[in-house]
């Protein structure tokens, strides 16, 4: 079997399960933000239930459009602050100790490897990072697990991806993940479960493994998983807020079988890959960052779930450093929660940042959706360390986004286009 099938099988009460079987498993934890929860809310209290099935495995974040931006994102935030409220749920998040949703949850030690996770949102692939099975799910379906504690689904088959070599600089886990998506297509892995492995994913940080299955669902995946290891057990330490003296040993047995079966199995050198940027409209449109060298940008982002974090934000002042942001550029840097937006400060990033000439932000996925906090106009080109870059998806239709690591991102800034990071040393 492989690490996903093991890890659905203990959630069930069946014996055995494969590929395409169709399963009802118990929830560990259900994720919900000010998008998608308000629906799921209304949906639950039509049904007249009295109580949530456990009030410490749900988590509401609002994150998309808080600090609201306007009065129907103050409502969305309100319905899910009175739901918390009235049913005294443990992980609701305020604006002031939230962050973006998915890099929140982890930081929190809400997230343990072998844990089922479901959240309302497509980017909760990301906590398979941590060798938890994680997917997004409608927000009916949502509220159905509010009542039971439960989710149905289909068992997914697994793609193996395995990354051999040495990384070149400036290559991180956002470019080994738009690569692959580069290779494989926007549906390449649909309704699979992708799962990273390989020398160089044992030797990648936290971080880069979370950039990795975050845009898992950019291949159409149900899920993205990487086997636990010592560096996620030494995470989890340090972030984990109950853990057993016979978690360390358990956790590092959650591994796939060496005869497991998969559909596919893909193999990359990673020495040949540069970084990598993604061009509109589709995630898949990726390349080397000097086939984009003469693109101009209006606007840079730097943060989201996917490239919000710390190390992100200490890789894009390496390039920043007493380096002026280009006069025609806005840099808009968003730490993805309040814990990180203080390690920016005490270390100094925050200064780097101002001083160059960006925008330092509060936590909020802001313009990754076209939310607020840089909304592009028409015309407008931006280069974002987001994970998605579908037409109109930062404002205008006729705007238009590239996808990059953080320090292409910081690079481009500088230069006014689109460049690699060695560019402005």
């Amino acid at each position: 079997m492989t690490i996903t099938e093991k890890i659905l099988l203990a959630h069930t009460d069946k014996k055995s399960i494969a590929p395409d079987d169709f399963i009802y498993a118990k929830v560990d934890m259900a994720l919900g933000n000010d998008i998608t929860a308000p629906i799921a809310i209304k949906e639950f209290e039509s049904t007249g239930v009295k109580r949530v099935f456990a009030r410490k495995k749900i988590a509401l974040v609002p994150d998309h459009f808080t600090p609201a931006k306007d009065q129907k994102s103050a409502d969305q935030a309100k319905l899910l602050k009175k739901f918390a409220d009235k049913h005294r749920i443990e992980n609701y998040f305020e604006v002031g100790r939230m962050g973006v949703e998915h890099a929140l949850l982890p930081e929190q030690g809400l997230v343990m490897p072998g844990a089922l996770i479901i959240g309302a949102d497509s980017h909760t692939c990301t906590y398979g990072a941590l060798g938890a099975f994680s997917t997004g799910v409608g927000s009916t379906d949502l509220a159905a697990c509010f009542i039971t504690g439960c989710v149905w689904l289909k068992v997914p088959i697994s793609m193996k991806f395995v990354y051999y070599g040495k990384l070149a600089p400036w290559v991180s886990g956002k470019d080994l993940i738009l690569y692959t998506i580069g290779d494989i297509g926007v549906s390449g892995a649909l309704y699979k479960a992708m799962e990273f492995t390989g020398p160089v994913i044992h030797d990648l940080p936290m971080d880069d493994r979370f950039s990795m299955c975050n845009m898992a669902i950019e291949a159409g995946a149900k899920s993205g998983i990487i086997e636990p290891d010592g560096i996620a057990v030494k995470y989890l330490r340090l972030v984990a807020r109950r853990w057993p003296l016979t978690a360390r040993k358990k956790i590092l047995e959650l591994k796939s079988d060496k005869d497991a079966i998969y559909s596919e199995v893909r193999e990359y050198d990673v020495s040949k890959i540069e970084p990598q940027v993604s061009a509109p409209h589709l995630p898949s449109n990726a390349g080397p960052v000097s086939k984009f060298k003469n693109v101009k940008i209006d606007q840079s982002v730097i943060g989201s779930c996917t490239n919000g974090r710390i190390s992100d934000l200490r890789l894009a002042c390496k390039v920043l450093k007493n380096k002026k942001v280009h006069k025609d550029v806005r840099l808009i840097v968003i730490p993805a929660t309040q814990k990180i937006y203080q390690q920016s400060i005490k270390e100094g990033l925050a200064e780097i940042f101002l001083k160059a000439g960006a925008v330092f932000s509060t936590p909020t996925c802001g313009p990754c959706l076209g939310g607020h906090v840089g909304i592009l106009a028409e015309g407008e080109r931006a280069i974002a360390t987001t994970n998605r870059n579908f037409r109109g998806r930062m404002g205008h239709i006729d705007s238009e986004v590239y996808l990059a690591n953080p320090a292409v991102a910081a690079a481009s800034a500088v230069k006014g286009r689109i460049a690699h990071p060695d560019e402005v040393k």
